[in-house]
């Protein structure tokens, strides 16, 4: 009976393993993950308590079109009621719980900037429609600055683009090609995010712990506290074919034969790898060395250029950082402020961006709780800055040394809340600052080849997966294209009928494009 060995245990592996089971005829007992950390989920985490403060490194988001991820999830009971699918479960959540954002930017007054108008100049509106046009081979290596002038990145549009997804002017004009083109028909209702889906609590009660569940449940082996450090291959040059797992455990080297009917399927690179955790007092400590998360990568590489490119991805640090924060307020403070400035009740909001902050700070207060089990009388929320290592406004430092308690300071001086009722927030608040090193790395400018396929060419045995195989259309920093590599990998692998659906593409749809239009010269 063939096995499977799945190098890491993020969202692609675990999609990668039910999809083993559920369309390839495995049984779980064949199915082994391997996983450095010692929990599983990989990005997709969250953790701490209420007394030392919740921690959550990032937040995604979904939407209608996230056709593979609900199609994976359609088959996975939640943990509250095993009758209800995680699908339904989100799709019932955002009928009940949209968001209807009206506060979405704030101005460095201290008010709502009226986001009617994307604030398009004529020249902006040509460089966007020319962008959608240009070829994607056209854009090789190139920037988001390369197409466009200074004066978009002035708009409330690019304000609540970059916010929304992530990204920097100096990223690639490649991705953010493929996010316009993916997300258009989001365009009518992006300022009130009114199409944005998101999970009932965090991704990793939501999503992680019920797939965890489904796998164990069917006996799916996860070595945990174990890291792949090298595949051996067949001779020959070019050979596709996986022969040796050559791994570390506990300290001690091991090796396990892969026989040409099973299968690898790794996840090469982290966007979250080498993350620096700090607290409510302390700023993160400098981030540690890279992991084998990237290091396995490069040796895979080497001398195999059908394998990508990584350092492309993990090589320019500067360009690819952020910082997170999660905060966990006791009492009604902060969510009864911020209801009463937004306009919006708790968790109806979206997100919020200060487009005065130096940091260029977002934060969002979904719906409560966040976490399972999390008390009543505890609000969590979350928030970002896309420049860390600027001066903050109040404060001089740099975000990446702020601590947890000097980063709310600096939120706090952004929104127009009282004295007391700031002096209140701060006595009941905890916070955990998270800097990551690679979290947009898979943005970074690049060439076509420096990803690898899915399935490379030549290859026997061995598939990539997660943010940093190539698939073509859809775009990297969802867990939607995490979730289509894996589909894809089995797929390719097994020769199998039950191929991943199509990449929606509203951009070929004339309503859609008409909508989007209209939107674009809104004044």
């Amino acid at each position: 009976m063939a096995k499977a060995y799945l190098v890491g245990s993020g969202i692609a592996a675990l999609a990668a393993a039910t999809f083993l089971i559920r369309d390839g005829g495995f049984e779980g007992s064949d199915i082994h993950l391997f996983e450095e950390q010692r929990t599983l989920g990989g990005s997709l985490d969250a953790g701490g308590t209420p007394d030392t403060g919740y921690t959550m490194r990032g937040g995604r988001m979904f939407e209608a079109e996230f056709r593979c991820t609900y199609d994976l999830l359609s088959g996975i009971p939640t943990l509250d009621d095993p009758a209800v699918t995680v699908t339904e479960e989100i799709l019932t959540g955002h009928e009940e719980f949209a968001w209807d954002d009206i506060a979405r930017l704030v101005d460095g007054d201290g008010k709502i900037v009226e986001t009617t108008s994307m604030g398009f100049s004529e020249r902006d509106r040509l460089e966007l429609v020319r962008c959608l046009a240009t070829p994607e081979g056209h854009l090789d290596g190139k920037r988001i600055t390369d197409c466009f002038g200074e004066h978009f990145f002035t708009t409330p549009f690019w304000f609540m683009w970059c916010t929304t997804f992530a990204f920097q002017p100096w990223h690639s004009a490649i991705e953010f090609r493929r996010y316009l083109r993916r997300f258009v028909h989001l365009f009518p209702e992006f300022a009130s995010m009114s199409g944005i889906h998101r999970t009932r609590y965090n991704q990793y009660d939501s999503i992680v712990r019920p797939l965890t569940a489904w796998l164990d449940e069917r006996g799916v082996t996860v070595h945990t506290g174990c890291r792949v450090t090298d595949l051996g291959f067949a001779p020959g040059i070019r050979s596709g074919t996986v022969e040796t797992l050559h791994l570390s455990r506990n300290g001690r080297d091991e090796k396990i034969a892969v026989a040409p009917e099973d299968l690898v399927i790794v996840t090469n690179g982290s966007m979250t790898d080498a993350s620096s955790l700090g607290s409510h007092t302390s700023a993160p400590p400098p981030a540690p060395g890279r992991s084998d998360a990237w290091l396995l990568w490069h040796r895979l590489a080497r001398g195999r250029e059908n394998f990508g490119n990584p350092a492309v991805f993990d090589k320019r640090v500067k360009e690819s950082r952020w910082e997170s924060f999660t905060v966990t307020t006791k009492g009604p403070a902060f969510l009864e402020a911020l209801e009463e400035f937004s306009g919006r009740p708790a968790g109806k909001g979206g997100l919020m961006t200060f487009t005065e902050s130096n940091w260029l700070l977002t934060i969002v207060a979904n719906r409560q709780p966040v976490y399972r089990g999390q008390p009543e009388d505890v609000a969590v929320w979350w928030g970002y800055g896309l420049f860390p290592g600027r001066a903050g406004n109040h404060t001089p430092k740099p975000m990446t040394m702020c601590s947890g308690r000097e980063i709310l300071e600096e939120v706090l001086h952004h929104l127009p809340f009282d004295e007391r009722t700031a002096a209140r927030i701060l006595e009941t608040s905890t916070v955990v600052p998270c800097v990551m090193p690679y979290i947009t790395s898979q943005f970074l400018a690049r060439r076509r080849d420096d990803r690898p396929k899915v399935v490379p060419e030549g290859s026997v045995n061995l598939a990539f997966v997660g943010q940093f195989a190539e698939v073509p259309d859809d775009v990297v920093f969802t867990v939607e294209y995490s979730v289509r590599t894996a589909w894809t990998a089995v797929a390719q692998l097994l020769k199998l009928e039950n191929r991943p659906p199509e990449v929606y593409k509203g951009h070929h749809d004339p309503h859609v494009l008409a909508a989007a239009l209209e939107t674009m010269h809104r004044r």
